[in-house]
């Protein structure tokens, strides 16, 4: 799978980065996540996931049966923890990158602000 990350599937493989989760479970996590920004409806979810096993970056871990209903349980394959390791880098850097400009852009508001009453 390619990089970067479209952000519903940095969600997914962060959700499993911790422990195995079923998709309930999946869905949960990625909604607190990201603060509820992003809330994925089971077949978005399970074509997701679909995609990613095929990816090779999730993997079944196990499967129970509740309440007469199977439940599959999904884990982070040691690809899907390489390649959100690296996407996890990537947005590090562009969040530092993003930061420098900010604060060279605010210490040249200060700068002019100074000068402007000085003056």
């Amino acid at each position: 799978m390619d990089t970067p990350l479209r952000e519903p599937t940095f969600l997914i493989l962060t959700a499993l980065a911790r422990k195995p989760m079923h998709g309930y479970g999946i869905i949960g996590e990625v909604a607190a996540l990201s603060d509820g920004r992003l809330s994925l409806r089971p077949g978005t979810l399970y074509g997701a996931l679909d995609r990613l096993a095929d990816a090779g970056l999730v993997e079944l871990d196990r499967e129970e049966t509740v309440d007469g209903r199977l439940r599959r349980f999904y884990r982070l394959s040691p690809a899907g923890d390489t390649t959100l390791t690296e996407e996890t880098e990537r947005l590090r850097r562009n969040v530092e990158a993003a930061s420098a400009q900010l604060r060279a852009r605010s210490a040249r508001r200060i700068a002019t602000r100074t000068a402007e009453s000085l003056a």
